[in-house]
Parts: structure tokens; C-alpha cells; sequence
């Protein structure tokens, strides 16, 4: 018990220490990432020593991965990224509703979420993650461009049995690079998210070709590759009307 108090005590008094220690590391961490690629995530840790199979990464620039999966992804995962700040409010209302009648529970969770919960936290569920995924997510979005925070979510995204990003999809699923998809295979790859262990790319089930059909005709109610001027182009809102697309 006096070792428990000690310990208590000791936060007590340096709690502020401690605050802008950790402040300052999680914001070094997250620059250094802006310039460096990620070695590794810890999902990709897990996934390595859980399951025999050769694990497949390999990091590529914006400009190495293909225009049309960059508008799948935004498409089927985040089609608000060039203008929420990190949490997109009406995504989580329509997610409360749907929840709200039972049947099946959706999630809200946008791309910048995900690449926070992806490249620098845990992969167990937990109030404490959240509160981090939360934290991380305002960080990137203030230090990174949403071009950055795209490539990095379709680098580490897990897209097969120990799989990850576009590049080594595209190689495993249709021999090719990364940088030369077309909206068909795209739509494919990204159908399979967040469920690629369980979904199959050349495999596809009738759920998955519905996703892959549904992705493909977002990709073009957003104007195709030029929905990516979007995100260079810093508006208030976005030029489309996506109230009646659904995930």
C-alpha cells in the first residue's frame, strides 16, 4: 500500500512533467512520420507473430499509388477527408441512427481515425484506444496534409493475410504495381476493407461483389480522379452532395 501511495503521490507532483513529456514524444513521433515512412505498425507486429504466412509491405509515395484506388478509398471509407478536420460529425449521426434500429451496427470512423488507430496505437478495443485514436487524430491533422494522411492510410492498410498496402495488393492479387490499378481493380481491393481476413479480392463472395459495384459507381458519381483536386483545394465544404451515398 505505501509503495502504491508513493507511486500516486509521485504523478501528483509531476503530472505536468509528465503531460508535456508525453505531448512533446506523440508530436515528434507523428512529425518524423510526416518525413519517414513507418517501419511498422503494431497491428502488422501481431499479425507477424499470429499467423504463418510471408508478410508482404512495402511504402510507396502518393505519386507511386493509382489516382483511382486514392478515389475508391475516399469513396467507400471517407468521402468527406478533404474537409473534416478529423471526425466526420454527420457520418457519426447517420451511424447513431442506423445502430440506434438494431439490425446491424455501422461504424463512423473516418480515414484520419483509422491511419491514427492504424500506425500508432493498438489493435484491442478499448475507452483508453479511443481517447488515443481521438488525440492522434487531432495531431496528423494539424501537422500532416490530407494527401499525406491518404498515402499513409492506403500504405498500411491491412489488405490480405499479412498484406498490407496498395502496392503489395496490387502484386499478390493482379501482378502488377501499385502506381497502374484501374477503377475495376480498385474497387476490388478496397471492397475487401475492414474485413481483408475474412473477404477475399479474387475470391469475392456476392457481398463483395455488391461493395466492389457500389465503390465503383461512387468513384464516378465523384467525378473520378478529379475528386483528388479536392484535396489540394481548401474549400469550406465539399462541392458534392453526399446525402444520398451511403457505405
Amino acid at each position: 500500500m505505501n509503495y502504491i501511495k508513493h507511486i500516486k503521490d509521485w504523478i501528483k507532483k509531476y503530472y505536468k512533467d509528465i503531460l508535456v513529456f508525453c505531448t512533446t514524444i506523440s508530436f515528434a513521433w507523428v512529425l518524423t512520420y510526416r518525413i519517414v515512412p513507418p517501419p511498422a505498425t503494431l497491428l502488422m507486429l501481431t499479425r507477424i507473430l499470429t499467423t504463418e504466412s510471408d508478410f508482404q509491405y512495402s511504402y510507396k509515395g502518393i505519386s507511386q499509388i493509382s489516382p483511382h484506388i486514392q478515389v475508391c478509398a475516399m469513396a467507400s471509407e471517407d468521402q468527406n477527408l478533404p474537409f473534416h478536420s478529423g471526425m466526420d460529425i454527420e457520418a457519426i449521426r447517420k451511424a447513431a441512427a442506423v445502430n440506434k434500429k438494431g439490425k446491424k451496427v455501422f461504424g463512423a470512423s473516418t480515414i484520419s481515425q483509422q491511419v491514427a488507430k492504424n500506425v500508432f496505437l493498438f489493435p484491442q478495443r478499448s475507452y483508453i484506444r479511443k481517447a488515443l485514436e481521438l488525440y492522434f487524430t487531432m495531431v496528423i491533422e494539424t501537422l500532416w496534409s490530407k494527401e499525406k494522411i491518404l498515402e499513409t492510410y492506403l500504405n498500411v492498410a491491412e489488405m490480405g493475410n499479412l498484406i498490407f498496402g496498395v502496392e503489395k495488393a496490387a502484386q499478390v492479387y493482379y501482378n502488377k504495381s501499385g502506381a497502374v490499378l484501374n477503377v475495376r481493380e480498385s474497387a476490388a481491393i478496397i471492397s475487401v476493407l475492414p474485413s481483408p481476413r475474412r473477404y477475399n479480392v479474387k475470391n469475392p463472395g456476392k457481398y463483395v461483389v455488391a461493395r466492389q459495384r457500389e465503390i465503383a459507381d461512387l468513384y464516378y458519381s465523384l467525378d473520378g480522379i478529379r475528386y483528388l483536386r479536392e484535396l489540394y483545394v481548401k474549400a469550406d465544404k465539399s462541392l458534392y452532395d453526399f446525402r444520398n451515398y451511403r457505405k
